[in-house]
């Protein structure tokens, strides 16, 4: 069976173990693959060895919470989507969340289709991303989006978030064209989700801050105010991987 056809295999860590095992056979009634693990530490040792394509946490956990554990993986280079579950859905909450690493916030009580819908849109970008994955030239940077690996300009060598390399790729996508908030909402986390369009400002300086000869007067990475972004690169730099 090719990756392509394979049930997307996904992780639940929560502590409510009646709930963790619910969620589970939902999973596993729509076709996926699904584990469970008990707490934060459990979660990060089995997101080490397993391989999967989603892992769905439990904020409010002992010793390790949900979102020590995702800024763990992310430390670690786990780049696997995170959806959070917890019973605070204030925005300051969300933003936290989404800050740690985190792809979606969904928030408790929530009706079993909503899980399933958020589940499906997450796995749908990952898959938009990996389908369409390839290299990047421009301004004497590489960026490998397979690998999340980049060469700046400079000579340093960066590995770059998930979150990072998914909006590079929209922007490389559309290059010389401007690329609304909206659309890099939608693409990336999911419009619905995230409270604030600040977040992708933050995202845009750290790139800069990686690619750009001078990061207060960007030659490629631009703020089109009050729109969106446009990158602008050389001819015949998005090309396909070999």
């Amino acid at each position: 069976m090719s990756a392509e056809d394979r049930p997307a295999k996904i992780l639940v860590v929560d502590d409510e173990v009646h709930l963790a095992a619910g969620i589970r056979e939902n999973l596993l009634a729509e076709g996926y693959v699904a584990e469970t693990a008990a707490n934060g530490v459990e979660g990060l040792r089995e997101a080490r060895v397993g391989s999967f394509d989603l892992i769905v946490i439990d904020v409010a956990m002992p010793e390790m919470d949900g979102l020590e554990l995702c800024r763990a993986l992310r430390d670690e280079g786990i780049e696997t989507p995170v959806l959070f579950l917890t019973v605070r859905g204030a925005p300051e909450d969300r933003i936290l969340g989404l800050e740690a690493g985190g792809d979606d916030y969904l928030v408790k009580p929530f009706h079993r289709q909503e899980l399933l819908l958020r589940i499906a849109a997450i796995l749908r970008r990952t898959k938009w991303y990996n389908d369409s994955a390839a290299k990047l030239h421009f301004g004497g940077n590489t960026v490998d989006f397979l690998t999340y690996r980049a060469h700046a300009w400079d000579g340093r060598e960066h590995v770059l978030t998930h979150k990072e390399a998914m909006i590079l790729k929209l922007l490389a996508e559309r290059a010389d064209a401007v690329v609304d908030r909206e659309d890099i909402l939608d693409k990336v986390w999911g419009y619905e989700v995230f409270p604030s369009t600040r977040t992708i400002d933050n995202f845009i300086v750290r790139l800069r801050r990686r690619f750009e000869r001078n990061p207060e007067t960007p030659a490629h990475l631009h703020t089109i105010r009050g729109v969106g972004y446009r990158l602008t690169r050389e001819p015949e730099t998005l090309a396909a991987t070999s």
